[in-house]
C-alpha cells in the first residue's frame, strides 16, 4: 500500500503541531543561528525499517531543502548498529524534527517488525497474516502501511469499507442468518459479507446463508481444523479467515488447518517501538 506525499506531509504537518507548539525553546536559547549540522540515525537493535520516508517528511515540512541519505529502504532489515540514513541541514531543524521523526519511525518499524515475524512463522502455508483495526487513534493509515512493509495485508480500514458481522450484531439482529439475509438487501452488489462464527452450528448457518467470507473466532486449532473441513466440503468458494488470540507461537498451527487468512490485532496493538536513536553534530 503506497501512501500518498500529499497525505504523508498532512500528517507530518499535524504531528509536529504537538510537539513544536510554539517553538524549540530550548533550541532557540542555547543553539547558535545559523549553524547546519548532521544527524545520523542508527538502529540499536535488529528491526524491519519502516517510516523513513515519513521521517523525511517531518524535517522537510520545517526545511524544504533538507538533504536525507539513505542507502535502505522500507522493508528492508537492519542489523542492530547499523547506521542506516544520514540528514543535513539547520541544526534547528534537526533538533525540532527530531522526536516527531523518530517517535514515527520507531513505531512503524516496530509494527513492520512484529509482522514480518508473524509472516515468517507461517512460510510455506497458503495463509496470509492481516491486520484489524486494533490501532493507535489517529495513525491507522501510516500502521496499515506498516504491515504491508512487513509483509502483511490490510484487511478492512474502516466501518465503511466492508461487511463484518460480529457476535454483537448477530445478537442484536436475531442470529447468523437473519444478519446476513438483512446485509444482503442492503449493500452494493459487488460487496462481500463476512460474518463471525464461534461454533460449527453459527457456521452451518452462515454457509447456508451465503457468506462469503467466515471468521473463525477464538477457536482452537483443533476446532479450526474442523470448521475448514466443513466449509471446503459444504461452500469450496468460501474465504475462511481464523482470528482472536493469534500469537507467534499458535500461529504456524493455524495456517496448517489451511485457513486463507489469519487476523492478528497483536501487530498493531501490542508490536513495541524499535530503538532507533538520531546522533547530530555540527558541519
Amino acid at each position: 500500500m503506497e501512501i500518498d506525499p500529499g497525505i504523508i506531509y498532512a500528517y507530518a504537518s499535524d504531528l509536529l503541531k504537538e510537539d513544536l507548539g510554539r517553538g524549540d525553546i530550548t533550541t532557540q536559547a542555547v543553539v547558535r543561528g545559523g549553524l547546519r549540522a548532521r544527524g545520523r540515525f542508527l538502529g540499536k537493535q535488529d528491526f524491519v525499517l519502516c517510516g523513513l520516508e515519513i521521517a523525511e517528511a517531518v524535517f522537510s515540512t520545517l526545511d524544504a531543502n533538507i538533504e536525507l541519505e539513505s542507502r535502505v529502504y522500507d522493508g528492508d532489515f537492519i542489523a542492530a548498529g547499523t547506521e542506516f540514513a544520514a540528514i543535513k541541514g539547520p541544526a534547528a531543524v534537526l533538533l525540532a524534527g527530531e522526536r516527531t521523526a523518530l517517535n514515527l519511525m520507531q513505531r512503524l518499524s516496530g509494527v513492520a517488525t512484529l509482522t514480518r515475524a508473524f509472516v515468517e512463522r507461517i512460510a510455506g502455508t497458503t495463509a496470509r497474516i492481516v491486520d484489524t483495526r486494533k490501532t493507535t487513534p489517529g495513525l491507522r493509515l501510516l500502521e496499515k502501511h506498516a504491515v504491508r512493509v512487513g509483509g502483511g495485508y490490510n484487511h478492512r480500514f474502516g466501518l465503511d469499507d466492508g461487511v463484518l458481522i460480529k457476535d454483537n450484531h448477530i445478537a442484536l439482529s436475531g442470529g447468523v442468518r437473519r444478519a446476513i439475509g438483512l446485509a444482503r438487501t442492503s449493500i452494493p452488489h459487488l460487496m462481500k459479507i463476512e460474518v463471525e462464527v464461534a461454533n460449527k452450528s453459527q457456521l452451518r448457518e452462515a454457509i447456508a446463508a451465503g457468506a462469503d467470507v467466515i471468521m473463525l473466532d477464538n477457536m482452537t486449532a483443533q476446532e479450526v481444523g474442523e470448521c475448514v473441513a466443513l466449509t471446503r466440503s459444504e461452500a469450496p468458494g468460501v474465504l475462511i479467515e481464523a482470528s482472536g488470540g493469534v500469537s507467534l507461537e499458535t500461529v504456524r498451527e493455524l495456517a496448517e488447518c489451511g485457513v486463507d487468512l489469519i487476523s492478528v490485532g497483536a501487530i498493531t496493538h501490542s508490536a513495541a517501538s524499535v530503538d532507533i536513536s538520531l546522533k547530530i553534530a555540527s558541519l
